[in-house]
């Protein structure tokens, strides 16, 4: 069983950063694609930033959503199963419940995909609050 834990919301005032972690557990998960998704609140899932599968020899390759881009930067770290998610320049917009999820459907996926059936396994969300 694939087991998915996030950790690192808070409130945060406009402009400032925040550092989210998500820890898997269960299964190793460097041949898949892993995301973040939020949910603000009166509004669906959405896609955020997401990271394909990766190794020694192989980088791995991301995509953003355009409200986030150039403000999030996701990582991975395969030797501790983990995928983190930076968030600078941080705005109310971006209040929401952030999820990681993993594409366990699609291992090697050069791309990751960015909705939200294609994930099978998702954590219990961390909430961010970015207010004055």
């Amino acid at each position: 069983q694939v087991q998915l834990v996030e950790s690192g919301g808070g409130l945060v005032q406009p402009g400032g950063s925040l550092r989210l972690s998500c820890v898997a557990s269960g299964r190793t998960l460097s041949n898949y694609s892993m995301a973040w998704f939020r949910q603000a609140p009166g509004k669906e899932r959405e896609f955020v930033i997401g990271i394909s599968w990766s190794s020694a020899r192989r980088g791995a390759n991301t995509g953003a959503a355009d409200s986030v881009r150039g403000r999030f930067t996701i990582s991975r770290d395969n030797a501790k199963n983990t995928v983190s998610l930076q968030m600078n320049n941080l705005k109310p917009e971006d209040t929401a419940v952030y999820y990681c999820a993993v594409d366990l459907q699609s291992p090697y996926e050069p791309i990751p995909r960015r909705q939200e059936f294609e994930y099978a396994v998702w954590g219990q969300g961390t909430q961010v609050t970015v207010s004055s």
